[in-house]
Parts: structure tokens; sequence; C-alpha cells
């Protein structure tokens, strides 16, 4: 390995990251291999030890490297579950302006994966989705249901469908958005009359179209589904200009 020049007001930390990634998509590091003892790497990256080590962390929070004490630094296995973890990290720092955005990119990346899901969803999956509903309509029988329990099945039963896309970078970025989005669901959950029983009506339907292996109606009814969340958020907004 040899360092290339540095650019004009490239930090000593940015050549690390830069370097150690071109190294990974070079085939030069692979998934689970040991990076070279550190004096050996800040030399090829013509960096100084301390710009190293930030360097290595910043990947390490990242998901790309992790290091384990005693035995040096490694490649992680790049699963993209890990990578794109930290897009759920911004995702929560937004504030409320950036909502309806997020739900709408939520919306087009899920409606996709129920098409997808349609085609491919076994039979275990099936079950898990429709125990997960069964949870659901006990729950919502109490005179006060629980709606964080409500939520968090609502979300596993997303989560089922996401998986079944059979696309992991699918399912991750998925995943990375539903900080925020459960946050607004459960908002919704408490204030609006009626929304736990009318999810979980739509969330009836959607089933019914995976156990069909029905992509069109999979696709047509996550997307009736995930609708009804923006048109709350769309009124929430109007109501809050207002005030």
């Amino acid at each position: 390995m040899t360092a290339e020049p540095r650019a004009p007001g490239v930090s000593q930390t940015d050549v690390v990251v830069e370097g150690i990634r071109q190294l990974i998509i070079d085939g030069r590091l692979q998934p689970g291999d040991r990076l070279p003892v550190e004096k050996d790497l800040a030399a090829a990256l013509g960096v100084s030890r301390n710009p190293l080590r930030e360097g290595v962390r910043a990947l390490s929070m990242m998901g790309v490297l992790e290091t384990r004490r005693g035995d040096g630094t490694y490649v992680t296995t790049l699963d993209p579950s890990m990578l794109l973890a930290p897009i759920g990290f911004v995702v929560d720092l937004q504030d409320g302006s950036g909502t309806t955005h997020l739900h709408s990119v939520r919306r087009m990346l899920e409606t996709e994966a129920a098409a997808a899901a349609a085609q491919r969803i076994g039979v275990a999956e099936l079950d898990a989705a429709t125990e997960l509903l069964r949870h659901n309509e006990a729950e919502l029988a109490h005179s006060e249901p629980n709606h964080e329990t409500v939520i968090e099945n609502d979300i596993a039963f997303h989560r089922i469908i996401a998986e079944a896309a059979g696309n992991p970078v699918l399912a991750a970025l998925i995943d990375a958005l539903g900080g925020r989005t459960m946050r607004d669901r459960l908002r919704r959950s408490i204030t609006q009359p009626g929304a736990d029983d009318t999810a979980h009506r739509e969330h009836l339907s959607i089933l019914a179209a995976l156990t069909a292996h029905d992509p069109d109606r999979a696709r047509t009814r996550m997307s009736a589904h995930l609708f009804t969340v923006e048109d709350y958020l769309l009124e929430q907004s109007v109501v809050n200009e207002a005030l």
C-alpha cells in the first residue's frame, strides 16, 4: 500500500477514512480481515498515529470496522443493517418540518417491499404476521388498549414484510426510518379516535393480499394504509401553522 497525495484542505482523519474505504472497495481488505498493525497502516496512508486512530474510531461508529481488545481491528461483515443504522440517528435529529417528507420516503419504500414480499413470503412469515395481528386485535378489545404495544406489533408486522421482500438493503432502509415514524404513529394512535382500529383493518387487508401472493394488491393496500398516516400528518401541520 502506498499513500496517495493529499488534496489541499483535506484532514488526515479524512485521508484515513477514504484510504480504508478504498482498500475495501478495491478488495485489498475483505469482510472479516484484520487491519495491518497501526505503524504499517499509518505509514501506508501517509498519516500520523493520532489521525489514524480517529479515522478508525469514525469507521467503527459507521459499522465498517470493529476493534477487539487485545486482538486488533477488523473489517466487519459490512451487513447493510449495520451500515445503514446511522441513518436512523440522522432521521431522529430531524425537526417536525421534515416529518411528512420522511413518511413519503417510507411509503415509497414499503409499497414496493410489500409487492416484492407478496411474491416471496413463506408460511412461517405469514403465520408470524397473523399472530401479531391477533395480538393487536385482543389488545384493541380492551377498554383502554396499550397504544405502545399496538405500535410495537405494528412495527414488527411491517418488519416481517420488509424482510420477506428479500432485499436486505431495502429492509435496512425501512428499519432505519422506524424511530421517527414510530413516534408519529404513537401520537396519532393516542390523539386520533379510531386510528388503531383503522390501521388494524388495513393490516388485515395487506395480510390477505400477501397470503394470496398478489403483488399488485399488496402494493396498493400498503400504499393506501400509509397514505392515511401521511394525511394525518398533513392535517397536523396545517393545524400547527394556524396556531
